[in-house]
């Protein structure tokens, strides 16, 4: 035991001694830990988990990856391609077929369909109304969970990914799991307001709201992967919280799975 206690001292002294002079080695190792932070946001609509999500990535430097953008993209090919959503076997075969994407521009998630900019599409009241018969088609599921676990685990430098099965299905090994509530009418204001932004004002906050509801009690009866929090998820009520609050929040519940700074 006694040479292997000297063989290790003297490697880690080596290796204090190497710092200065190969710190790429170092940054390169913190990297590597950093690829292995998976977090994982689910929540019903308007519940906060997607802004809270790209906001907490941008903070901790991590990759954001809005799968609920998944399946509405395939709810917009389908009315694109005029494929009824309630055929499950051609909503499947749209799903197969299209390739769904992300990309960063000036800070903001832009959603690509088939190369095409649809981040705004994705949000209008048509699409609302199509995504959940997709969303709860098994199939359907299969695929995108596919497409969703290849890109939370390839991802250099860590993962924010929110939905409504990541902490039960994508990734339950996943080191932090929260899962967003809010009151109903709550969520509704918010889903109102951002329709609004992009320009989808005809519509009145009791309908958005009943529309919520509707979406809430298809989404957590459906047989596949129904919503629902991880046994091991914390829950936060952002009903009452301010957005930096609800932000400060869940990067407090990741911090200690951080690497510590890398070297310099």
């Amino acid at each position: 035991m006694l040479p292997l206690f000297f063989f290790l001292l003297c490697t880690l002294f080596r290796l204090k001694l190497a710092r200065p002079t190969f710190p790429f080695l170092f940054r390169s190792f913190h990297s590597s830990i950093a690829a292995m932070v998976k977090v994982a946001v689910d929540g019903p609509a308007g519940s906060g988990k997607s802004s809270t999500a790209r906001a907490v990535a941008k903070r901790l430097q991590l990759t954001y990856i809005d799968t609920g953008a998944m399946y509405r993209s395939v709810a917009l090919a389908c009315i694109k391609q005029g494929v009824n959503v309630e055929e499950k076997e051609a909503v499947v075969n749209v799903a197969k077929n299209v390739s769904i994407g992300f990309s960063s521009k000036e800070d903001a998630l832009h959603v690509l369909l088939d190369g095409e900019d649809v981040t705004d599409e994705i949000r209008t009241v048509e699409v609302n109304k199509k995504v959940s018969p997709v969303a709860s088609n098994a199939e359907v599921r299969k695929i995108l969970v596919a497409h969703q676990q290849h890109l939370g685990s390839t991802d250099p430098r860590g993962v924010v990914m929110d939905g409504r099965d990541i902490g039960t299905v994508v990734f339950p090994d996943a080191e932090v799991k929260v899962y967003m509530e809010a009151s109903s009418k709550m969520r509704a204001e918010r889903r109102l307001k951002e329709m609004r932004e992009k320009g989808n004002a005809d519509i009145t906050v009791d309908e958005v709201e009943a529309d919520i509801i509707r979406r809430d009690e298809v989404d957590s009866t459906r047989e596949a992967s129904p919503l629902k929090p991880a046994e091991d998820a914390v829950h936060i009520d952002t009903t009452s919280l301010v957005f930096a609050d609800q932000v400060e929040k869940v990067c407090e519940l990741i911090a200690p799975h951080l690497p510590s700074p890398p070297l310099e």
